[in-house]
């Protein structure tokens, strides 16, 4: 780890100030907001982050969770996700997204890391983290070791020539699902972004991957009420039962009116460079009964457009299997 600077910001505004004197977006900038570093402070160890100052948030008054006029609900920044996983209003009305944060780490990482901080962790990639290797999206130019290496992990949608890097985030995808809106306030003043355009594609600048600015600070996320009735389930595969990421995961909120479905959400995770939204699978299942042939039709939908690897071909039918699964178990108690 290379020797940094460690400042600590006492309101908002000081924070902002801090960080807008980056040169770069927030990922990998020579300044680098700090909160539970459960992230951070692992890639600042393999030298693969190389902040010159962390800035100190822990103190920001963003770690309140609140039910919102409408039915919603607040999520501060630095809400600890073992306090969301836990929170009474989250599992009762947004189950998909504490079974997602439980689904992830350890509950002593789960104590330290934060919302924000979720929503920015970056890939576990073997080659991002080596850099003895070529990657992109740590060193611009470089090249993707991956495409033509060891890439069984990697993604299989939103990939480019350039990166097949996977989103680790599990609570991300069940964010996707819940249609939430990322909150941000920056040296420009507040603006809201949905989950789907916070996160980018890699494209040709896979270095970039959300669209957050320097100095700009996560605040909150909120979600919307979820409508009457409606179930959600988060399913996640993976290699050992703990303390690993999905090879595929889903999450689905699904509301029913006499054995159809009349409202479906889904995202998929573990298979895209992004947390990954299906909409192509939600046409699939609106207005259609709860059958193993609509399942069916619905992930066919989801993966029409993957992408395999020389690897990793065998995460397109899982993906699916995981889909059809989710779906017949959340149908079955809805």
């Amino acid at each position: 780890m290379k020797a940094f600077e460690l400042s600590r910001a006492d309101d908002p505004g000081q924070a902002i100030a801090a960080g807008a004197k980056a040169t770069t977006a927030q990922q990998g900038a020579e300044i680098r907001f700090i909160a539970g570093g459960t992230n951070l402070v692992d890639f600042m160890k393999l030298n693969v982050e190389t902040p010159q100052k962390l800035v100190d948030i822990t103190h920001l008054p963003f770690d309140k969770i609140e039910a919102l006029p409408d039915g919603g609900l607040s999520i501060g920044a630095m809400v600890r996700n073992s306090d969301l996983a836990y929170h009474p209003i989250v599992r009762k009305n947004y189950a998909v997204l504490s079974e997602a944060l439980l689904s992830g780490a350890s509950a002593q990482l789960r104590n330290m890391a934060t919302t924000a901080g979720n929503l920015l962790q970056r890939t576990r990639c073997m080659y991002f983290r080596d850099t003895a290797m070529p990657c992109n999206k740590r060193e611009a130019g470089s090249g993707c070791a991956a495409i033509t290496g060891v890439n069984r992990s990697l993604a299989i949608l939103g990939t480019s020539e350039h990166c097949i890097a996977t989103n680790p985030s599990d609570m991300s995808v069940a964010l996707a699902a819940l249609e939430a809106t990322i909150h941000i306030r920056g040296t420009k003043g507040e603006r809201s972004v949905q989950i789907g355009d916070f996160h980018l594609l890699p494209g040709s600048t896979p270095e970039r991957e959300t669209v957050l600015e320097p100095g700009d600070l996560i605040t909150q996320v909120t979600l919307p009420p979820t409508p009457p009735g409606a179930r959600s389930l988060y399913l996640k595969l993976r290699d050992r039962a703990s303390f690993e990421f999905a090879l595929a995961s889903t999450a689905v909120v699904v509301t029913m009116d006499g054995g159809k479905i009349t409202r479906a959400r889904v995202a998929l995770g573990g298979v895209g460079t992004k947390p990954w939204r299906s909409p192509e699978a939600e046409a699939e299942l609106t207005g259609q009964s709860a059958t193993q042939a609509v399942f069916q039709k619905a992930a066919e939908a989801a993966l029409r457009d993957a992408k395999p690897q020389s690897q990793n071909g065998f995460k397109v039918e899982l993906a699916k299997r995981c889909l059809m699964h989710a779906l017949k178990l959340v149908t079955q108690t809805a």
